[in-house]
């Protein structure tokens, strides 16, 4: 691949990338953080906020040349529909505790971005200024990363931006990344569906139960999403759950009545979709 084309595919991969900011405080680190993707060849800017920021301070700190990242800036008001249509999605914490999966480094999350790149949608989740991204939060990221210091751990928000972003850069033109790929990966929006219907199996089985329920709903969740599902898988695993909660709900209605259950559909039909 000539040079020409080299630049061309690192441009269409940088173009599957988005920073998503959730609930920033200021306008200014918006802008900042906007300018920080800009160097790096990241396009698309996501912001999750209830009130719109202040145009005028964004732009002072994007600068004339991230302009157009503020102009054409998406706005969400609720984090499940901004990261809807991503295949792949990073947040970024400093802390870890019981549960919150292990985190990788900027540089080993790069790794494992780079073959989806070509086919997947991928976003770089970052909490707010004061306290980072809530469990919540990251409930919708199948990887966390976290930036290791030396003891004085006093990054901002623009700083944790271009670092992840300049990961990603470098890992593209030095390493490449494109000879291995992988395929296009459920949405967060599939997976968010097929995530909802697990639980509602699983109450309805009695395994989830109040005072442990995040912890498994945590970890059935980093252990489906570290699969790799594609969307087919995400809707066959709908259709078992919807299937079996159809079947529990005839049987119940069944007993009511005093009798027993019967013309169960078969796989396709009523209650498998």
């Amino acid at each position: 691949m000539n040079r020409v084309k080299l630049e061309e595919e690192r441009c269409r991969r940088l173009a599957n990338v988005a920073v998503v900011l959730m609930e920033p405080k200021f306008a200014e680190n918006i802008g900042a953080a906007a300018r920080c993707a800009m160097n790096m060849g990241v396009s698309r800017l996501i912001v999750v906020r209830q009130e719109e920021p202040d145009m005028e301070k964004m732009l002072r700190m994007a600068t004339h040349k991230a302009a157009h990242l503020i102009e054409k800036m998406e706005m969400h008001h609720d984090l499940a529909t901004a990261l809807a249509p991503f295949s792949m999605v990073v947040g970024t914490t400093a802390r870890e505790g019981r549960h919150r999966n292990a985190t990788k480094t900027p540089r080993q999350v790069v790794g494992e971005l780079l073959p989806l790149l070509a086919e997947n949608q991928v976003a770089l989740l970052f909490g707010p200024e004061d306290r980072g991204l809530t469990n919540d939060d990251l409930k919708f990221c199948q990887l966390k990363s976290n930036i290791y210091t030396a003891g004085f751990s006093s990054l901002n928000l623009a700083q944790a931006v271009a670092i992840h972003c300049h990961e990603l850069f470098h890992a593209l033109v030095e390493e490449g990344g494109f000879a291995h790929q992988q395929p296009k990966l459920a949405s967060s929006f599939e997976l968010e569906g097929m995530y909802g219907h697990v639980e509602e199996l699983l109450r309805t089985i009695d395994f989830l139960k109040d005072n442990d329920y995040e912890y498994w709903m945590n970890n059935i969740r980093h252990f489906l999403g570290r699969m790799g599902l594609r969307s087919k898988e995400t809707q066959m695993l709908r259709g078992f759950c919807r299937q079996f909660l159809w079947y529990d709900n005839k049987r119940q209605q069944a007993r009511g009545a005093g009798g027993a259950v019967q013309d169960v559909p078969a796989h396709g039909e009523e209650g498998s979709g």
